[in-house]
């Protein structure tokens, strides 16, 4: 990963005290190690972790336990309440969520088929815009599989492939549009969980971070986070306990600089919106 490498000033491995994980090569960048328990026992789960992330609120604790893949009807209501683009847009931010959903995918929710994940449930909780195919064959959206291969060779989508540096870009550019762009990959859980080769999904991701930090304008801030380990830990199929990284680059990334958990991002996100202004 030379892109996160060069950012860091060293691999991505945790070392020091107060979670600072590398050695960050500019002041303008903060990469911390944050806490997905949340002080709840047993393993993160990505329907909990995510309505955390994306709101702020400790999931697990209030529902007492991590719970896997689709939020409950009690998560739901958490987002719909606390949704980070909900309460970005309530103070005049312009907000998307730039991943592009097919019709197939709505008609299977409306047939039962497949239910919402905690990443759509925040758009729609803000009324974003929730881009179209036709929005991603314009480069006005970014798919999950961040390059189609996977959209095009498994699940019978007929898309031309994007190489992944030219997804950062797209994304970039979105960024230039909007205050506050939302895009989720669920790439490194997948190989996290054996189904796909982690030098694939690292490779890509890579690529994709570096396009993004090559075309953004340079009052944009970036920050990724994830809900839960198990990418780092190749011994086992299933979720970890450890610690997620947080990374942010980019003119706010102090405002990051004393997270310690991943119920720390949506506030810190949040802090920099302002009434009719957003950045």
């Amino acid at each position: 990963m030379p892109h996160l490498r060069t950012l860091l000033g060293s691999p991505l491995v945790l070392n020091g005290a107060g979670g600072q994980v590398g050695h960050p090569t500019h002041a303008e960048i903060t990469f911390r190690a944050v806490d997905a328990c949340l002080g709840v026992p047993g393993l993160p789960q990505s329907a909990t972790g995510q309505t955390a992330l994306f709101t702020g609120i400790n999931a697990p604790a209030l529902v007492g336990d991590h719970i896997s893949a689709h939020p409950t009807a009690a998560l739901k209501e958490i987002i719909a309440e606390h949704s980070l683009l909900k309460r970005a847009a309530e103070v005049g931010a312009r907000v998307i969520f730039a991943n592009a959903h097919s019709e197939q995918f709505w008609q299977m929710i409306e047939d039962r088929r497949l239910r919402l994940g905690a990443s759509t449930l925040t758009a729609l909780a803000a009324e974003a815009p929730i881009p179209t195919l036709s929005d991603l064959l314009e480069g006005q959206a970014v798919l999950w599989d961040i390059t189609h291969e996977i959209a095009s060779g498994h699940l019978s989508y007929d898309l031309p492939l994007v190489p992944a540096e030219e997804a950062g870009r797209r994304l970039a550019r979105l960024a230039a549009d909007y205050d506050l762009v939302l895009f989720e990959t669920f790439l490194p859980d997948l190989a996290g969980h054996r189904r796909m080769e982690p030098e694939y999904v690292l490779t890509r991701l890579d690529a994709f971070l570096g396009g993004v930090l090559a075309h953004r304008r340079l009052d944009t801030t970036l920050v990724i986070c994830s809900d839960h380990g198990n990418l780092e830990d190749t011994t086992t199929k299933a979720h970890t306990s450890n610690p997620v990284p947080l990374l942010a680059v980019g003119p706010a990334a102090g405002h990051f600089d004393s997270a310690a958990a991943i119920t720390d991002v949506a506030p810190a996100i949040l802090s920099l919106m302002r009434p009719n202004h957003g950045q």
